[in-house]
């Protein structure tokens, strides 16, 4: 009888190799799934397979094949370097494993293949700059302790709560663009936490997610290149020249930003700037406040009946031609210094005055603040109220569906 209390956890290579599969049900499917991921050459013995291992067929012809019948003896194994059995059938799972272990094969069997002498450990990946990181956990015959495990640890590598910091130098370093959403720590995805568990500097603007910054680490360097409105102490060409020059010193560099970097965040210039110095560069998508910072106030961009389209520009350019109908909403970032101008060019422009307007001020933060009014009078309701950025100013009927403001 087998026994894994102590076993020995190794990592096989098994690219080009042949692993020789027994079963056809869901079991099979899960570990073939697996088999094929780390490159290997599979064949399938079982008269049936299930129709998760049907697609996997067809996905991946060229590197599966499927013998449609019974287990036939000790030729079934031949030219394999790996053997997996689930056929459901114990005496046939042990026929499997003894004929394997008379030519010297691993033979994995299921939690229930009894004398197994090999196992597949609960595992996940998780990517990070320097490489993926793999976790595999064993627990003797407890396969959801094993699972429990191997998820708490994917959700700390995941949430960042594990440090991933190198701690010896780097050839190269790297460059992330991670759109921190709108402001709310619970708004920044998954990657961003990831990678900001790995980064030796943080590049941050006044928008960023402060909450998660606050929890950095000491070691890690926080660079504050903020703008605010009229301001920008660290212009554009500067931000570009910190990013490159970070990762030239083999660092690990997030350029952290509130909403998204490609929606009015300058994203492709830095991206473009930190390739042009052979810099590897990754862009991690944020929740724009365009849309994230209406939501939290109620108000959808479309809505059917109401409004099919919308569009996103900044309050510091022209408003470009639009549709002068209020069914096509319209959302300004970074306009609220120039909201007069603006809602006198839209009326001008054929949308008509009583049209229904909403500016949120700090969208999903505690502090949030909605303000409504029309084109006509919204520019005089924002000075009564003293309305300042960050804001996102909404244009358009779907104003109408917002929570009631208090």
């Amino acid at each position: 009888m087998g026994d894994l209390s102590s076993a020995l956890p190794i990592f096989l290579d098994l690219t080009g190799r042949l692993v020789s599969v027994f079963g056809g049900g869901p079991v099979t499917a899960r570990e073939l799934t697996a088999f094929l991921d780390e490159g290997a050459l599979v064949r399938i013995v079982s008269p049936w397979v299930c129709e998760e291992v049907q697609d996997l067929l067809v996905e991946h012809r060229e590197r599966v094949t499927w013998l449609q019948r019974e287990y036939a003896g000790p030729n079934d194994l031949e030219g394999a370097w790996l053997v997996h059995t689930a056929t459901g059938d114990a005496d046939v799972d042990t026929r499997i494993r003894v004929d394997s272990a008379d030519r010297h094969l691993w033979c994995i069997g299921t939690a229930t293949t009894s004398g197994a002498m090999a196992t597949l450990p609960a595992r996940t990946r998780v990517s990070t700059p320097d490489g993926d990181v793999s976790v595999a956990v064993h627990a003797h015959d407890d396969q959801l302790l094993a699972s429990t495990v191997r998820d708490g640890i994917d959700l700390a590598l995941r949430s960042g709560e594990l440090d991933l910091r190198r701690h010896r130098p780097r050839e190269a370093g790297w460059v992330a663009l991670v759109g921190g959403g709108p402001g709310a720590d619970g708004l920044l995805t998954t990657r961003g936490h990831e990678l900001l568990a790995c980064a030796d500097v943080v590049v941050i603007d006044r928008l960023a997610p402060l909450g998660v910054v606050s929890r950095l680490p000491t070691s890690v360097r926080v660079i504050d290149v903020g703008k605010t409105p009229g301001h920008h102490p660290v212009p554009q060409d500067r931000i570009n020249a910190i990013l490159v020059e970070e990762a030239q010193r083999g660092l690990g560099v997030v350029r952290l930003k509130g909403g998204d970097p490609y929606v009015l965040g300058r994203g492709g210039e830095e991206r473009l700037e930190c390739e042009a110095h052979g810099i590897p560069v990754e862009v991690v998508p944020g929740v724009t406040s365009a849309v994230a910072v209406p939501a939290a106030a109620g108000i959808p961009l479309t809505h059917r009946g109401v409004a099919k389209a919308f569009t996103v520009v900044s309050g510091h350019e022209q408003i470009p031609t639009l549709p002068p109908g209020s069914d096509h909403t319209l959302v300004l970032l970074m306009g609220v210094s120039t909201l007069r101008a603006s809602a006198s060019s839209l009326m001008a422009e054929g949308r008509r005055a009583d049209c229904p307007v909403a500016i949120i001020e700090r969208g999903f933060l505690p502090t949030q603040r909605v303000t409504t009014g029309t084109l006509a009078d919204i520019a005089d309701l924002a000075l009564f109220r003293g309305v300042e950025s960050p804001a996102v100013v909404v244009v358009g009927d779907v104003v109408a569906l917002a929570h009631p403001v208090h």
